[in-house]
C-alpha cells in the first residue's frame, strides 16, 4: 500500500466514523436500482450520505484492496457542503473530512465552510 493509499485508508474509514457519529449511516440498504442511477453522486434516487456509504466508499476501499489507481479529479466537497447545510455547525468535522479526501487525491480543496483554522 502507498503512503497516499494509507492516507485516503484512514481519511475514508473517519468518513465512516463521522457518519456513524452523526446518525446518518444507514442499517438498510438502499434497493439495487437506486444504486444503478447515471445521475452524478446517484442525486435522483439516493441522499448523498447513501452515495457515500454504498457508492463511493465500497469503490474507494476495492480500489485500496486492489492496488489500482485512485482518483483525481474529485470535488466532492461542494456537494457536502450543500447535501449538509441541515446539519450547520454539527457538520464540521464531516465537511473537513471529505475536503482532506479531495485534496490528497485531487490537490485542490473546494471547501468554502468550516475550513479548519490551521
Amino acid at each position: 500500500m502507498t503512503s497516499q493509499q494509507h492516507s485516503i485508508d484512514e481519511l475514508l474509514y473517519q468518513l465512516e466514523q463521522e457518519m456513524r457519529h452523526l446518525k446518518l449511516w444507514s442499517i438498510v440498504k438502499p434497493r439495487v436500482e437506486k444504486l444503478m442511477s447515471a445521475a452524478p453522486f446517484c442525486v435522483d434516487t439516493l441522499r448523498f450520505e447513501q452515495w457515500l456509504q454504498y457508492i463511493f466508499l465500497p469503490q474507494m476501499y476495492q480500489l485500496i484492496k486492489n492496488k489500482q489507481p485512485l482518483p483525481t479529479q474529485i470535488a466532492l466537497c461542494p456537494m457536502a457542503e450543500v447535501a449538509f447545510v441541515g446539519l450547520s455547525d454539527k457538520a464540521a468535522d464531516l465537511i473537513n473530512i471529505i475536503g482532506d479526501i479531495d485534496e490528497l487525491l485531487s490537490g485542490q480543496r473546494q471547501q468554502q465552510k468550516f475550513l479548519r483554522n490551521e
